[in-house]
């Protein structure tokens, strides 16, 4: 299962470029048949938008079936999207995940997965940058270690 992290939804209900990469990223797995769901996690954005929801509108509308895809609308944090996706176990059936999310963000989320027993975890990242990267991967290393 792809799990594919949210990211910001802008005010007029479109997608930003940076979660529109993310989206085409999980596409390609499902397409290439390296996953057989996707879940997209995120909140409720400060814009009024459930971005989970905007994630899965954004998929079905290429083409992926609405049953391949899982939301969770309560992704607000990377610790809640690992939690909400561990907690699916009992209901699905996956082996392994992929998660798909900026290249500084996955090393952090893989580890909580992997502190919560769930050790079959890989992930690929959107070939996308900008320049709120370089302040995003200063964030993540004392994230990564307070988590």
């Amino acid at each position: 299962m792809a799990v594919i992290l949210g990211s910001k939804v802008n005010e007029d209900g479109t997608l930003s470029e940076r979660l529109e990469k993310r989206l085409q990223t999980g596409e390609e797995l499902i397409r290439k048949n390296r996953v057989k769901k996707i879940l997209v996690s995120g909140g409720l954005g400060k814009e009024g938008f459930y971005e989970g929801d905007k994630m899965k509108q954004y998929l079905v509308a290429k083409g992926i079936p609405d049953s391949l895809i899982v939301v969770d609308n309560l992704g607000n944090t990377t610790r809640a999207t690992v939690d909400n996706t561990l907690a699916l176990r009992k209901h699905m059936s996956f082996n392994s995940i992929i998660v798909v999310s900026q290249y500084f963000h996955v090393t952090r989320t893989k580890k909580l997965f992997e502190d919560k027993g769930f050790k079959n975890v890989s992930s690929v990242s959107p070939h996308y940058f900008e320049w709120r990267d370089f302040y995003s991967v200063f964030r993540e290393f004392p994230a990564y270690y307070t988590q």
